[in-house]
């Protein structure tokens, strides 16, 4: 049985307009796991993972955890499930003015002072901020929060660990550091991680399982290499690998036959320079180790990766090869 399940789950906001943040989804999150809610802007995430945690009650369906009913506000004067811990994208539950161990420290109690220091100094350096301690949380950089926000949810050992958005912060340079101490943290103590991200790129290696949101539904969920590879729905192809999506005309034009949306993943393309050939390359933008490329004709556009890089030049006659290509 998953750790938490999610049957027929829908959240309505009643405003000037009746807006559906959730729409009938049903999932599964398995224990000690890390799983991704991601999607675009506007697409339910935040509103899930507040369901999840039991800030919001859902308008049909229901959320359990262990097989107990989630409570919300209406079950309990302090809403949010004992069992879990959220960390917010702004930082809102920590003091800015005061010390990083003082802000950890704080959510233990001074029955045993002892054991108060000693667990505050385990997770200052399992989060590697012990150096930070005497420093105050306001001059901290925005990866450094972060590491206290998630220290300060971890000092009472919760089951659940929700962090929204919790890269968006974080400096490219210090991401994958972060990213490789929480992966450690689930593989030595069992914790079930649930993060939401408009940014795949983050999760993808991070994550064992995403779910993909797409105005209010869930789209597709699985590992990240099934639905980069086989994804169930063309938004899934264009949000993990910016797939190129292109219609059944469009693809007969690449000797694609096809009834429905076809995508085709920017490294399954493979170009050659050719004075003869029907496309023409319109745009380069350099990734460091990699190009990517649009190449194109009247009728069809299409972003390459280029790697190894080539001599290729904007405004050069290429060929293409189509290795690879989804059908939905």
């Amino acid at each position: 049985m998953p750790l938490i399940h999610g049957d027929d789950v829908s959240c309505i906001f009643e405003n000037k307009e009746t807006i559906t943040a959730v729409n009938h989804v049903g999932f599964d999150i398995e224990q000690g796991q890390i799983t991704a809610i991601i999607g675009e802007s506007g697409s339910g995430k935040t509103t899930l993972l507040k369901l999840i945690y039991g800030l919001l009650e859902p308008n049909t369906g229901s959320i359990r955890y262990k097989g107990w009913l989630v409570p919300t506000r209406r079950d309990k004067l302090i809403p949010g499930h004992p069992a879990m811990k959220l960390v917010s994208q702004g930082f809102d539950d920590l003091n800015l003015y005061a010390k990083v161990w003082d802000n950890i420290a704080s959510q233990l109690s001074n029955t045993n002072l002892a054991l108060k220091e000693q667990r505050t100094q385990e997770v200052l350096e399992k989060l590697k901020i012990a150096h930070l301690e005497n420093q105050r949380v306001a001059d901290l950089s925005g990866g450094e929060k972060q590491r206290v926000a998630i220290s300060r949810a971890l000092i009472n050992d919760p089951e659940v660990l929700l962090m929204d958005e919790p890269f968006n912060q974080v400096d490219a340079s210090f991401r994958d550091n972060l990213q490789h101490d929480i992966r450690q943290i689930v593989k030595e103590t069992g914790l079930t991680v649930v993060l939401i991200s408009h940014d795949p790129a983050e999760v993808l290696s991070l994550s064992d399982k995403l779910i993909v949101m797409k105005k209010g539904k869930i789209v597709d969920q699985g590992t990240p290499a099934t639905l980069y590879y086989t994804p169930h729905n063309p938004y899934t192809a264009l949000l993990l690998s910016k797939s190129n999506l292109i219609s059944p005309g469009q693809a007969l034009m690449l000797g694609i036959e096809a009834d429905g949306m076809v995508a085709i993943h920017q490294e399954w393309i493979k170009i050659q320079e050719s004075p003869t050939g029907d496309m023409i390359v319109m745009d380069i933008r350099f990734r460091g180790f990699y190009r990517e490329l649009t190449v194109g004709n009247e009728n069809l556009s299409l972003h390459v990766i280029d790697h190894p890089i080539s001599s290729i030049s904007v405004g050069s006659g290429v060929s293409i090869h189509i290795e690879n290509y989804l059908l939905f």
